[in-house]
């Protein structure tokens, strides 16, 4: 899992460390250590080493956040990439204090531990030739290292071992969102491929949560620049027109109109370009109100799979986690795997 991408420089420290280079070879350094990308590979403590690996008894820090596992540092592209090679049922119990709260209901964790399982297994297979399996951010799954850890994490990954969605056999791509609005999303809808157990139900349990709603205002200026930066030829801004709706209530597109005449954009890549945590979902309406756009919506997400605001208000209704799992992924079923 890469858990930092693009770094300029990060720093490692830990007790018990043992650190080898790319060819496996013993590495003696004072700590902490401060690494930095030069041209042909690392700067480490001002020596230059080629790539860098580095294994602790319990865990190690870096930039001050602690992580389990071995840990690969090399230059990228940009920056310093850092891999963390770790077991899924110890990411596991780090990632859902990320994702949600280890103190829902112990059904609703239950749910969050298999969907993030089978979500990892997934895409392991899928990338199986990659530098690594998972970002570490909303990319795939968040997860921020060992601190988030704790024994109501540790009780919902080790009461649901080994379990992952299958459908017609194969672990399935298991999307999940924050909160859905009323109606989970139809997998085409946003990424264009249509899934079977991702084709949308119907989910009041959300509603109730108090991040269902939410308003954002901003200028036309700055949205005209974002959308330009993206490649959408927008020129004098002037208004934002929402189009047609599918059957989850979310807008399929909106037309721009500027003073260069119209143009329209799919609402999923208006929501990619404004930015994700600005435009919530693509279940909003919008209005001019002098030189800005006023926006409001509900919904939290892409709104695919299982909401989890509202798995969370059906563990409490009294519902268990395989029932909220077949809910929101008809279709699927419970198999348990190695994950060894």
């Amino acid at each position: 899992m890469a858990v930092l991408k693009g770094a300029e420089s990060i720093t490692l420290e830990g007790n018990g460390l043992l650190l080898t280079d790319g060819n496996g070879e013993p590495l003696r350094f004072s700590f902490p250590l401060q690494i930095k990308k030069n041209k042909d590979g690392l700067l480490v403590n001002n020596r230059k080493v080629r790539s860098l690996r580095a294994t602790a008894p319990a865990f190690l820090l870096i930039n001050g956040k602690s992580y389990r596992g071995i840990i690969e540092v090399m230059p990228a592209d940009k920056g310093v990439l850092v891999v963390d090679e770790l077991p899924l049922e110890d990411y596991l119990v780090g990632l859902i204090n990320c994702e949600i709260s280890s103190q829902w209901p112990i059904e609703a964790v239950k749910a969050q531990a298999i969907i993030a399982r089978s979500y990892a297994v997934y895409q392991k297979a899928a990338r199986k030739n990659a530098l690594y399996h998972l970002e570490s951010s909303v990319m795939d799954q968040v997860y921020e290292g060992c601190d988030m850890e704790d024994s109501r994490a540790i009780r919902g990954v080790k009461e649901t071992a080994g379990e992952v969605l299958v459908y017609n056999g194969a672990v399935i791509q298991a999307f999940y969102h924050s909160n859905c609005g009323g109606h989970t999303e139809a997998s085409e809808n946003v990424w264009g491929f249509a899934l079977p157990y991702l084709s949308g139900v119907d989910c009041k349990y959300c509603l109730t949560s108090p991040s269902v709603k939410w308003e954002q205002s901003i200028s036309l200026k700055k949205l005209e620049s974002q959308l330009r930066s993206s490649g959408y030829p927008v020129s004098g801004l002037k208004d934002i027109k929402p189009g047609s709706r599918n059957k989850s209530g979310r807008l399929q597109d909106l037309t721009l109109v500027s003073a260069k005449g119209r143009s329209v954009i799919s609402a999923v890549n208006f929501r990619k370009t404004i930015g994700y945590s600005v435009i919530k979902s693509t279940n909003f309406d919008v209005r001019i109100s002098g030189d800005d756009a006023l926006f409001s919506g509900v919904g939290f997400g892409h709104g695919v799979g299982l909401c989890q605001w509202g798995a969370k208000q059906r563990a409490s209704d009294g519902f268990d986690y395989r029932e909220i799992l077949f809910y929101y992924y008809p279709g699927t079923r419970l198999e348990k795997i190695s994950t060894d």
